[in-house]
């Protein structure tokens, strides 16, 4: 029927055909959401609020795939310091965690916010520095070498962001035996600290810039030295101290805290990682033949 004989039609009969071109519309959208609904309802995915490192360093796009596949759950990131994420938890945005601040992991648990600590993997964190340095490879420590930095007024980019990266620095200025502000750092403003707030990946970026230091994770450094198409100048200029282990841990987060958590499908994707399987994939992840992070799956 075209409009002009629709046109002509009484107004009742009119009418009536309208009516039932919305109903039998009506019929087939809410059989279309009825089709969709199940779909929606048993969709196994799950958040996860990580350290910038897990995801500069290319491990996630390793790892993640893999549990898909063994499990059929998927699972939503959020990349950023290691302080923001243990917040996430704790107001209930993520449902689990993989981060690496071992004392406030272990908090966080104690006060109920999470249900487990697993630890998964460690790798370690190093001193980066320009090409020619000698002041912090010949060093006794780590302690030591980051004093002559100060020292020497030469320039330093701290990621200032809360992250377990930013945590770890602070504790070696303290084991440094400096003079150091409230937030147990130097003093800021004296043309040689850079406090920047931002992730790993900037702070090395900028710390280039600088032609200056910067505490790095093993990973993420490889990953910007080998990993990208412009490279990376600047190079290990310390590792290897005690003070630089750097584990990591995955935390699901207590449902009795917030109930709207997928505990279940976190607490699995826990379990996959700590397991022999998850445990292989981790260990297998190298760069240019240098492998990132050591599985580190044990009882505590």
């Amino acid at each position: 029927m075209n409009g002009r004989e629709e046109a002509f039609l009484p107004f009742e009969t009119l009418k009536k055909e309208k009516i039932m071109k919305k109903r039998l519309f009506g019929c087939f959208a809410l059989a279309a959401f009825l089709f969709t609904l199940p779909a929606f309802a048993t969709e196994k995915v799950i958040t996860m609020s990580t350290t910038t490192s897990t995801q500069a360093s290319g491990l996630l796009d390793v790892l993640l795939p893999e549990f898909t596949k063994d499990t059929g759950i998927a699972v939503r990131v959020m990349a950023k310091g290691t302080g923001a994420a243990l917040k996430d938890g704790m107001d209930g945005n993520a449902d689990i965690l993989f981060v690496h601040d071992l004392k406030r992991e272990k908090k966080f648990v104690e006060e109920g916010y999470g249900t487990k600590r697993y630890a998964v993997m460690y790798n370690d964190f190093i001193l980066v520095g320009p090409k020619g340095d000698t002041i912090c490879k010949n060093a006794a420590s780590i302690a030591e070498a980051m004093k002559a930095i100060a020292e020497s007024r030469l320039p330093f980019v701290s990621r200032g962001d809360d992250s377990g990266t930013h945590a770890r620095e602070k504790e070696l200025w303290m084991a440094s035996g400096l003079a150091l502000n409230a937030s147990h750092e130097p003093e800021k403003g004296g043309g040689w600290y850079f406090s920047i707030g931002q992730g790993m990946g900037e702070a090395l970026v900028f710390a280039q810039e600088k032609n200056g230091y910067v505490l790095s994770d093993r990973g993420t450094y490889l990953q910007y030295k080998y990993g990208r198409k412009d490279g990376y100048t600047l190079e290990i200029v310390y590792e290897g101290d005690e003070l630089l282990k750097n584990p990591y841990g995955v935390i699901p987060v207590n449902p009795q805290k917030h109930s709207h958590v997928r505990f279940d499908l976190a607490d699995t994707f826990a379990r996959w990682l700590v397991s022999e399987r998850g445990q292989q994939v981790i260990g297998a992840y190298q760069l240019h033949g240098n492998p990132l992070f050591f599985p580190d799956a044990r009882k505590e």
